[in-house]
């Protein structure tokens, strides 16, 4: 399994990006997927995960209301619109797919990581 994040860069304070992550070599569709990110010196962080038919969404509490993640099984790509980003925001941003249907805040859960893309946010 191979996922591809792409979509990152740099922006300024209150500007937007939207990520894609695209998986091959497994069909995702019937996982849960996710967004995590980790920011230097720090630990890898939760930011938001989708159920396998995106029917159920759960976003970290830095993430709600400015992010949103959405996934189209018939391309077998995840997304995440990110909204009024913050410099606290700066990170690299990595997508996984999960052993399980449901989405989940836990990085074990995880099974199949992407190789991330940096988002940098300026003030």
């Amino acid at each position: 399994v191979q996922l591809q994040a792409s979509g990152g860069g740099l922006v300024q304070a209150g500007g937007s990006l939207r990520l894609s992550c695209a998986a091959s070599g497994r069909t995702v569709s019937s996982y849960a997927m996710g967004w995590f990110r980790q920011a230097p010196g720090k630990e890898r962080e939760f930011v938001t995960a989708i159920s396998w038919r995106g029917g159920t969404t759960i976003y970290a509490d830095s993430a709600k209301g400015r992010f949103t993640i959405s996934r189209d099984n018939t391309k077998n790509t995840l997304y995440l619109q990110m909204n009024s980003l913050k410099p606290e925001d700066t990170a690299v941003y990595y997508c996984a797919s999960s052993s399980l249907s449901t989405a989940s805040m836990w990085g074990h859960n995880y099974a199949y990581w992407g190789q991330g893309t940096q988002v940098t946010v300026s003030s």
